[in-house]
């Protein structure tokens, strides 16, 4: 588990699937100009978790954005996914909470199995 999911656990809460981004990453013109060391920290620094009772996502080294959400205030998880994306298993996950807030998530590995770890989570 990563280290910000871990300190950031409420009262009875377990960590039900953690995701990360697919290699993929390291095929860009970013990995290319960095020499490979922004996908390499991204990779290693940023979390995606679904626990019990809600959506953790931390990304960031220096500068950090969090997005955590309770499942009853997620409308729904949506996931898109490339010709390229469905065969080497990878997509972008879309989260609209209740508000019509939007965070969109790219290059995550198996995204279609945290979209149904957290729908078995929401029911």
């Amino acid at each position: 588990m990563g280290k910000y999911v871990d300190n950031n656990l409420i009262k009875d809460e377990k960590v039900e699937l953690e995701a990360s981004y697919h290699w993929i990453i390291f095929f860009s013109l970013r990995a290319l100009f960095t020499l490979f060391i922004a996908p390499l920290i991204d990779k290693y620094t940023d979390e995606f978790a679904v626990t019990n009772k809600r959506v953790i996502i931390k990304t960031g080294l220096i500068s950090r954005k969090t997005f955590e959400m309770n499942h009853s205030k997620i409308e729904t998880v949506n996931v898109d996914q490339s010709i390229l994306g469905r065969i080497l298993g990878y997509g972008t996950i879309r989260i609209v909470g209740s508000g019509g807030s939007k965070e969109e998530f790219p290059n995550i590995q198996k995204p279609l199995e945290f979209r149904k770890k957290f729908q078995e989570m929401s029911n």
